[in-house]
């Protein structure tokens, strides 16, 4: 007995152990049963403003619309699909059996499934096991799972997995996609008539078909705003209001306010939802603006249009425009923002700003615009005219191009180059001496995006400077799209990182005299003006119109011209993007100027007339110069002290007049190139006395020059209408006005030139000599190449 007793307890003892294992691996099994990833499905790529506003969305790659995962959905449509298709769903964990039974037997009675028993949960798991079929088998297991759902989330994490993943007819997926494409708005603003019109969809979504099925949807949509009232969810004139709104005629297209931002983010954030730094308002009205302005260029074949915004305190975007509205012929899903393009001028406010800091160069000092050939090399002024010499602000404020080539021939191009790389233009990755001096005009390129970063460190660079009397290690960043995100600027530095605040300051300075494009000129007369440091650019052949502005704010910047690459005649920096940007400028909040810092600036004593540092042959005015590092910068070298006689009418010397009758007086002289072209727009210019008749002069200074050609260059010659060959027009120039000049071709005299020392050459094939020679004796010859057209 006792034998039998242990036999039992053995036996029952294993089967419990048996039994406690089945328990254990059943309650692991049902632990496990829900996937990881509750939805393995393609999600659409969206982007929102800072405010949460749709700005675009990109179509899932499986061709359904698709928005990822609802965070919250809004109480109206959830009170409408709770009450249509789960009453009980806050009282029940996965499943209801009272609606089984009912619908089991309502089934059975009718012989054909006329009655569903899922609730919410079940339905949410069904959609998670889509393609599964509809057998009694499987209803166990979405039920099963669907208790396990109830364990693993809230009851309100389950009503947003389900309005985000419920079909709601054609390739419509989700509460967020059909309230756009149905009622053209946000899930928030859909009206209780909206609500229960796609409350009713999951459960039937070919109902919603444009044109079809309209009676059957809005009696049941009418149905379910009656069960509603009669709930007590809305009253009586709410439900009144409601079965009288329209029912969706027609799909609405999802807005696509910023597309090209929408591909840029895709890159590197696809399938998820993107809430990004974009203003929605300024986003908005800025493509308007970009819109007009496409309508009016593409009359002159001008098809493409970018623009950007940015918030220079944590370089945010503030509107991204990519393209204009055209055409897929036009490229009109280019991205222009991310295009390199040639740069055109707009490389010269850095090439300046690196000369104030290096102290080679002071905003008033003159600077040389005159014909040049350097290395075969011959850059010309965008008026092909000359004014001799000009102060390097109103070189930058004008973008005269030859005297910047000079200055960039005098600081280096391995410099700038170096300077550029520091600023981040990473597609200007050629070697230096592959650009050359044609690098400060347009012979590189960059994007929209790498510029407005550039300037924006520019001005980030001052700011900070006024703020801390410091600088930041790492002031040029990444433009920012991503709202929340805090840029890191490095260390604090008593050092600059590329050039000083001074300089910085100086050159926005000097691109506050920019001229404003038509019908802004006089814009300084006015008190509610838009103070704004600006530069344009426009490439060789009319490609390319650049626009960038600052103040101490925001940085707007614009492209405009064809992606094709192709040219037009009408393309210019002031008269086509210039416009749009001071538009652009128009829409945001009205900012200060950019502040002086006082504490990197020093007042300095230049010459009046050329802007060099005072000698002491000028007259004085005083000016702010980058602290320090001012002193470095030379003396004047075109004032100098001449001795003239009492009537002060000629030059003198001690050999020829008594010395307390030579009267020292110091004169303001350019070198005759200079002069020959600086006199025509200055008639206040006054041309160094001649020596007296019985006098002899002392000094070497070169007495006449070459204006055209230059030692060197190649000329071609070309025919006329008649097939005759022209000549073309050599110029010279002499320190005084009245000089006659004598003209050689391979030394064979061919003329007198007198004040206007221009002459018809003709030549030889090849290599020919021309000289002149003054009465004094002065003499210059170069070498020039000669070329006849066939």
């Amino acid at each position: 007995m006792k034998f039998n007793l242990n036999l039992q307890w053995r036996t029952w003892s294993t089967k419990k152990k048996v039994l406690s294992i089945l328990v254990g691996i059943a309650l692991i099994a049902y632990y496990f049963c829900l996937p990881k990833t509750l939805f393995d499905k393609p999600y659409s790529t969206v982007i929102e403003s800072k405010d949460h506003q749709l700005l675009a969305a990109q179509i899932a790659r499986d061709g359904q619309w698709r928005f990822p995962a609802m965070e919250r959905v809004p109480e109206k449509f959830k009170t409408c699909i709770i009450t249509y298709e789960d009453e009980y769903f806050y009282y029940h964990w996965g499943f209801n059996p009272v609606s089984i039974v009912k619908a089991f037997f309502s089934n059975l009675s009718a012989k054909k499934v006329k009655r569903g028993g899922s609730t919410l949960t079940q339905q949410t798991i069904r959609l998670a096991r889509d393609g599964k079929k509809r057998t009694y088998f499987e209803k166990i297991i979405e039920l099963i799972q669907a208790t396990r759902l109830e364990f693993k989330y809230s009851k309100q994490t389950i009503v947003n997995l389900y309005a985000s993943h419920a079909p709601f007819g054609g390739n419509v997926v989700g509460l967020d996609v059909a309230a756009w494409r149905y009622f053209g708005t946000s899930p928030e603003q859909l009206s209780w008539a909206e609500s229960a019109t796609l409350a009713v969809l999951p459960n039937a979504p070919r109902l919603i078909y444009p044109g079809k099925n309209q009676e059957i949807l809005l009696q049941k949509r009418n149905a379910l705003l009656k069960k509603l009232l009669d709930n007590d969810h809305i009253d009586q004139s709410t439900y009144e209001l409601a079965i009288t709104e329209p029912l969706p005629q027609k799909p609405h297209e999802l807005p696509q306010l910023a597309p090209h931002l929408l591909q840029f983010a895709a890159k590197t954030n696809r399938e998820e939802r993107l809430v990004t730094t974009v203003d929605y308002a300024v986003q908005q009205r800025a493509n308007d603006i970009i819109a007009n302005y496409y309508l009016h260029y593409r009359q002159a074949e001008v098809y493409n249009i970018a623009a950007l915004i940015v918030d220079v305190e944590n370089r945010d975007i503030v509107a991204y425009i990519g393209n204009s509205p055209t055409t897929t012929a036009h490229q009109k899903d280019v991205d222009i923002i991310q295009a390199s393009r040639s740069t055109g001028s707009i490389l010269k406010p850095f090439l300046y700003a690196a000369m104030l800091d290096d102290a080679s160069l002071t905003p008033h000092q003159l600077v040389a615009d005159i014909p040049i050939v350097i290395a075969g090399y011959k850059p010309t002024n965008f008026s092909n005219s000359y004014e001799g010499a000009v102060t390097a602000n109103e070189a930058l404020s004008r973008s005269l191009n030859i005297p910047f080539v000079l200055m960039l021939q005098q600081y280096g191009v391995y410099r700038f180059y170096d300077n550029l790389q520091q600023l981040k233009l990473s597609s200007i990755n050629k070697y230096p001496d592959h650009y050359g001096l044609s690098l400060i005009l347009g012979g590189a390129e960059s994007s929209l995006w790498q510029l407005t970063r550039a300037y924006a460190g520019m001005v980030g660079t001052v700011n900070y400077y006024n703020k801390e009397q410091e600088y930041r290690t790492q002031e040029i960043q990444e433009l920012n799209w991503k709202a929340g995100f805090t840029q890191t600027f490095g260390d604090t530095s008593k050092e600059k990182t590329i050039w000083g605040a001074g300089a910085i300051y100086n050159t926005f300075d000097a691109l506050t005299k920019v001229n404003r494009p038509e019908g802004d000129e006089a814009w300084q007369y006015y008190d509610s003006a838009l103070k704004i440091a600006w530069k344009t650019g426009t490439s060789f052949g009319g490609r390319d119109a650049w626009a960038i502005g600052v103040n101490k704010k925001y940085v707007v910047s614009v492209w405009v011209g064809n992606a094709t690459g192709e040219g037009r005649p009408s393309i210019s920096g002031v008269r086509m993007a210039g416009p749009i940007l001071f538009d652009l400028f128009k829409l945001l909040p009205k900012q200060k100027e950019i502040a002086a810092p006082l504490n990197d600036l020093e007042e300095v004593a230049v010459c009046q007339s050329s802007g060099y540092l005072a000698g002491p042959n000028c007259l004085q005015t005083k000016m702010d110069l980058v602290a320090f590092r001012a002193k470095k910068t030379i003396l004047c070298p075109y004032h100098k002290l001449v001795h003239l006689d009492s009537t002060l009418h000629y030059q003198v010397n001690s050999q020829c007049e008594a010395i307390d009758q030579i009267r020292p007086t110091p004169w303001f002289v350019l070198p005759p190139t200079m002069a020959y072209f600086y006199r025509k727009t200055h008639s206040d210019y006054q041309d160094i006395p001649p020596y007296r008749s019985d006098c002899s002069p002392q000094d070497q200074l070169k007495k006449i020059e070459f204006i055209y050609p230059k030692h060197g260059e190649h000329i071609y010659l070309t025919k006329n209408f008649y097939s005759e060959l022209q000549p073309f027009i050599a110029k010279a120039s002499a320190s005084s006005a009245n000089k006659t000049l004598f003209w050689y071709l391979n030394e064979q005299y061919i003329g007198t030139t007198k004040q206007f020392h221009e002459i018809a050459i003709r030549g030889k094939t090849g290599i020919n000599y021309l000289a002149i020679t003054d009465e004094e004796g002065h003499t210059q010859t170069i070498e020039f190449y000669l070329e006849k057209q066939n």
